[in-house]
């Protein structure tokens, strides 16, 4: 953080703050490419900030973490999750902070808002216990940038600027499927809306919660589809008898939100948000490849966690101090629903540098815009 604090030492000493902002600006260390990096999420990327909550989405405990630096910090995976990989390729020297530790000038370059069990739906999971939904998490990053207001002295337009160039990472969804539309026991929706009409809900509510997150300063958006969460370990090992048959009841509901989320990302770009770059990312076609084409990949094992009991090792997931496989890098899931370190670090190479699940650019060209 070093480079911050001398940068706005000005701020605080001049007698004319407005002037010493237009000679002095914060500036990304040499190498990172852009200034700032904003999270928003659920368990996939979610980096710690379930861990005080009560919850039973939370992964603060041992063999999560158990390839990580830091140990269990409350990543739901072995290692590093998908933006920790993203983060490291677009030049950040350490990781994005979790925003319930993020302090102080440290919010300048960005915040984890990702909450494990959060939807786009403020009921879903609900049934895991406490979260933070994707509408809490814009107000948080709204504070954020109160916060950050404060380091800029009021001067709204080059804070604005500032913003205008981070890049800002949306993935949510999966929760309003796997805790929400399908778990019928405890949810209504599924006898509320056929699958078309629960994609559209979602969508009209993505949409005005996107259009916030544009109108607090974001311009250059990664937005992602569904994975394939059909095929994930716990949706297999709920079938008898068959634990490599995936769940295509889940599959094809999720395309119909898929698809209009690729539209809405089009929509966007094309003038209905001014300014805005957005990206559209296809986490169902990268899952559905990693887990088609494991071997060419390295995975000898795409239809079982590596922690978790059970058939599949998705009937009940990574329990504390559970020994979890000894080669973790063949196996294309950690646990019950979230893949390995391994599968998250070569999705954020493609993502980064092609256009195999990208749309329309990739993200290196967009940190580049």
């Amino acid at each position: 953080m070093k480079h911050f604090i001398l940068t706005f030492t000005c701020i605080w000493l001049s007698l004319s703050a407005t002037k010493c902002l237009s000679q002095v600006q914060p500036q990304p260390p040499q190498g990172q490419q852009v200034p700032c990096f904003f999270i928003f999420g659920d368990s996939l990327v979610d980096n710690g900030n379930n861990n005080a909550i009560l919850t039973l989405a939370r992964a603060n405990y041992r063999p999560y973490g158990i390839d990580f630096p830091l140990g269990a910090t409350g990543r739901f995976t072995n290692g590093r999750t998908y933006v920790d990989a993203l983060a490291q390729l677009l030049g950040f020297r350490t990781y994005i902070p979790p925003y319930s530790r993020a302090r102080g000038l440290e919010v300048l370059r960005g915040a984890n808002y990702a909450s494990g069990a959060a939807g786009i739906r403020e009921e879903t999971g609900s049934n895991l216990g406490a979260h933070t939904s994707l509408s809490e998490q814009i107000t948080n990053f709204g504070n954020t940038v109160q916060q950050m207001r404060r380091f800029f002295r009021g001067d709204n337009a080059s804070l604005n600027s500032y913003l205008n160039k981070c890049i800002y990472y949306s993935g949510m969804g999966s929760n309003d499927y796997l805790n929400n539309y399908f778990m019928t026991d405890f949810y209504s929706t599924s006898s509320q809306y056929t699958p078309q009409a629960f994609a559209s809900v979602l969508l009209q509510d993505y949409t005005r919660q996107l259009t916030q997150l544009h109108s607090l300063g974001a311009r250059k958006v990664i937005v992602t589809a569904i994975g394939q969460i059909g095929c994930i370990p716990y949706e297999l090992a709920r079938f008898n008898g068959n634990n490599t048959r995936c769940n295509e009841k889940i599959n094809s509901a999720i395309l119909y939100f898929n698809s209009g989320v690729k539209k809405l990302v089009q929509n966007f770009n094309e003038g209905q948000l001014p300014g805005a770059k957005f990206v559209f990312l296809d986490f169902y076609q990268s899952s559905q490849d990693l887990s088609s084409n494991g071997k060419q990949f390295g995975f000898d094992v795409v239809d079982k966690g590596c922690c978790g009991v059970g058939r599949n090792n998705g009937q009940i997931t990574c329990l504390p101090l559970q020994q979890p496989c000894q080669d973790r890098e063949k196996y294309l899931f950690w646990d019950a629903f979230h893949p390995t370190e391994l599968a998250n670090i070569l999705l954020a190479k493609a993502s980064y540098t092609s256009q195999s699940y990208t749309n329309p650019i990739n993200i290196q060209q967009l940190a580049m815009l």
